[in-house]
């Protein structure tokens, strides 16, 4: 297998179930240049958002990665997505049983309170509370 092959075949392509039922949500008349090879670019934005790589890492087999990320964001601005992730989930009959899940949590570098203040201790444990982080008998051993 050549070093090409290996890359592709990591890439997302949708099957033609999934872009016969993904064509009929695709904006028809709208002005500007006429738009090349949808299939294409809508492979690349689902391969974004399955491997949560930044929009100008999008491998180039999918077109620019500008092209890639302004389709998404202007159809996500339009409602188009939401009609085709229904039509697409209706496909295996778990239409509001689906999500797409992002679990990324963030915190600000001062969330945590106050330079150089002194740590709360936690409710639960109180003041004088064992620790819960190890099992009584393996503090004994540890000594």
């Amino acid at each position: 297998m050549t070093m090409k092959n290996v890359k592709t075949s990591k890439l997302f392509w949708l099957d033609d179930l999934q872009w016969s039922v993904l064509e009929k949500h695709l904006p028809k008349k709208q002005t500007g240049p006429k738009r090349k090879d949808d299939r294409r670019i809508i492979s690349g934005i689902i391969h974004v958002l399955q491997s949560g790589c930044r929009w100008q890492d999008c491998p180039p087999e999918y077109g620019p990665s500008t092209t890639v990320y302004n389709r998404f964001h202007r159809w996500a601005k339009r409602g188009i997505w939401e009609g085709a992730f229904n039509d697409l989930t209706s496909i295996v009959g778990t239409r509001y049983e689906n999500s797409i899940d992002s679990t990324i949590i963030k915190a600000h570098r001062s969330a945590s309170g106050k330079k150089g203040a002194a740590a709360k201790p936690s409710a639960k444990a109180g003041a004088g509370g064992r620790r819960k982080s190890m099992p009584q008998r393996m503090k004994r051993a540890a000594r």
